[in-house]
């Protein structure tokens, strides 16, 4: 079968389509022959080997965790799902790769499509999704009378995790530049920072809740912000002691972690807030929830480019670029 994979890490990982063998399956395991694969920024990030001491993969390896697709065959074990049945799902952080013709996917990672989404739409929700209910569900138990900073509000995450915060019924800020004002506003975003005429940290205040979506010193300004005992919950970095324990990871990769966060950590702790970074898992239970939302369209796709399977490096490419309003999908079938 054909996916696109890269060959080492580096510089030059040698990205392209290659002829792979069929996946076999484990007992607990789909099959699905998969019609779409959404794009994250992750994508473009493991090839450069920055998260090689995190996330594991046998190289030559496929891109891509995001798929929509069509069930294949089942293992034996598999009682949740059938041959035929339409699903999506994320396979981040599992060692397997979704811009492909097929791909294994885990019984637990897999959830039944909504039925008023296409593939398209559907394969542009695992990641940011699963991301967004982790981080603000799960993570920041955001509740109705709290307000919720969500940076970069017309990028993928940012799109779906505006509308998310708004079904919880929190009061959102975020910042977007001067083309994508009415964009974000549209979502519920309540307070909107154009970034190229205001600086978000001389504008809000008093909030309950921080979602770090952006590089740089974002991080560090948005303490500004929180209420004491308030939140951060950073999606980019820097990675923490905390989450080394949570993965097992050795003492050095625990220490070095520990020194990367050392800065955010005296700064939150001045400031009488928290601070934790979140790596997101594949949940199919979390999914089937979240695509109860989608059915009941509380919560829209938002999708900014689909590429044909042929130009998935091209996609790639253009997600590269950060311009993107809403996800970047690649159309496999």
């Amino acid at each position: 079968m054909k996916a696109l994979t890269f060959k080492r890490y580096g510089k030059s990982p040698e990205i392209g389509f290659a002829d792979v063998p069929r996946p076999t399956l484990k007992p607990d395991e789909l099959l699905v022959q998969v019609h779409a694969a959404g794009l994250n920024p992750i994508d473009n990030m493991i090839p450069t080997g920055t998260f090689k001491p995190v996330l594991r993969f046998q190289l030559p390896a496929t891109l891509g965790s995001d798929l929509a697709g069509v069930v294949a065959e089942v293992g034996n074990r598999v009682t949740r799902f059938k041959p035929g049945d339409a699903v999506f799902a994320s396979i981040f952080d599992l060692g397997m790769g979704s811009i492909a013709e097929f791909a294994v996917v885990p019984e637990s990672a897999a959830a039944l499509k909504p039925a008023n989404l296409d593939f398209v739409q559907a394969a542009s929700i695992p990641m940011v999704g699963l991301t967004s209910w982790q981080a603000l569900k799960e993570r920041a138990n955001l509740r109705a009378d709290q307000k919720v900073f969500i940076p970069a509000g017309s990028g993928g995450i940012g799109t779906f995790a505006i509308q998310l915060a708004k079904h919880f019924g929190a009061k959102v800020g975020t910042t977007t530049s001067t083309g994508n004002v009415e964009l974000v506003r549209s979502l519920g975003a309540d307070e909107v920072v154009d970034y190229k005429k205001e600086e978000f940290e001389k504008v809000l205040r008093d909030y309950d809740t921080v979602l770090g979506t952006v590089r740089g010193d974002a991080i560090e300004k948005s303490i500004g912000i929180l209420k004491p005992g308030g939140m951060i919950v950073s999606l980019i970095g820097p990675l923490d002691a905390a989450f080394a324990r949570a993965r097992r990871l050795n003492f050095f990769l625990a220490f070095v972690f520990g020194l990367m966060s050392r800065k955010i950590m005296r700064l939150a702790r001045k400031r009488e807030v928290a601070y934790s970074f979140l790596f997101v898992h594949p949940d199919g239970d979390q999914l089937t929830e979240i695509g109860e939302l989608l059915k009941a369209e509380r919560i829209q796709p938002v999708i900014d480019k689909v590429f044909p399977f042929e130009q998935a490096k091209d996609a790639l490419v253009y997600l590269a670029q950060g311009r993107s309003k809403g996800k970047v999908v690649v159309k496999v079938r």
